[in-house]
C-alpha cells in the first residue's frame, strides 16, 4: 500500500490516524518603510477667475517644491479640486460674496532624513495646510513574509508540543490555512490648522526643520494548519 492510500482521504481523525488542529501566530514591530503627508492648498477672491488663479499658482508652487526632492519623493498625487462660491448673508436675491478654492495633494517620501524639512517648507506658503506625517509599510515589504513565516514555524511547533504531550509524534501536514496578514499604520496625530504656519512665519531661509521620530509598525499574521499524527500509546 502507498503512502497516498494510507493517508485518510475523511476530513476527521481516525484511532490509525489521529489529526491534530493548531493555530500559529505572530506580531512583529518594525521600522516604516514610506511616510505620507495630505497637503491642503486653498485660495478666496471676490471673483471667480481671481480665485482660480491664485489657487493655480499656490499649487503650482507646492508641486514645484516637493518634486526640488527628487529621489527622496517617491510619489505625488493630486486629489480633489473645488471653487466654491459663498453668497451674501443678508439682502434679496442671489448674490456672491467671494470665491474659495481649495486643491488636495499628497506626497509619499521614503527618505525620513528629507521629511521635517518639506513638511515645515511646505506649511510656511500662504492658505496651505499639512497633515502628518502618516508612517506605514509598502505592499511587498519583508515584514509581511517574515510574519508568515514565523506563523507556520509557530504552528508546527505547538503542533509538536501537543504530539510530545500525549507521547507520539506528528505524521503529516495535511492543511494549512493563510487567515491573512494585517497592518495596523501608527499614525501621527496631525498639528490643529493654522499651528505649523504660525510657527514658520519668517520665509523658507528662516524655517526650521521639523525633528520626527518614525513611529514603529505592527505586523501580524496568523494561519491554522492540520496535522496527522502516529497513533499514541495512551
Amino acid at each position: 500500500m502507498t503512502t497516498h492510500e494510507q493517508t485518510p482521504t475523511t476530513p476527521y481523525g481516525t484511532p490509525d490516524a489521529p489529526r491534530l488542529a493548531v493555530r500559529g501566530e505572530a506580531r512583529l514591530e518594525v521600522d516604516p518603510e514610506i511616510a505620507r503627508i495630505g497637503i491642503t492648498v486653498t485660495a478666496r477672491g471676490t471673483d471667480r477667475r481671481d480665485a482660480l488663479t491664485h489657487l493655480t499658482r499656490r499649487n503650482t508652487d507646492v508641486i514645484t517644491l516637493i518634486k526640488t526632492y527628487g529621489e527622496a519623493v517617491e510619489h505625488i498625487e493630486t486629489g480633489a479640486f473645488s471653487i466654491t462660491p459663498e453668497l451674501t448673508k443678508r439682502g434679496k436675491g442671489e448674490r456672491v460674496r467671494t470665491y474659495h478654492g481649495r486643491v488636495h495633494i499628497s506626497a509619499e517620501l521614503a527618505d525620513f532624513t528629507a521629511l521635517g524639512e518639506l513638511t515645515t517648507r511646505i506649511a510656511d506658503h500662504d492658505l496651505t495646510h499639512v497633515d502628518g506625517p502618516y508612517w506605514s509599510l509598502r505592499p511587498t515589504s519583508p515584514a509581511h513574509r517574515t510574519a508568515r513565516q514565523q506563523a507556520v514555524k509557530e504552528a508546527v511547533q505547538r503542533a509538536r508540543e501537543y504530539a510530545e504531550a500525549l507521547g507520539t509524534t506528528l505524521d503529516a501536514l495535511v492543511e494549512l490555512a493563510d487567515i491573512g496578514t494585517d497592518h495596523t499604520p501608527d499614525y501621527a496625530y496631525p498639528a490643529p490648522p493654522g499651528m505649523a504656519r504660525a510657527a514658520f512665519a519668517g520665509g523658507p531661509e528662516a524655517t526650521p526643520a521639523l525633528d520626527l521620530e518614525p513611529q514603529r509598525q505592527s505586523v501580524y499574521a496568523q494561519v491554522n494548519a492540520r496535522f496527522t499524527m502516529n497513533p499514541p500509546q495512551l
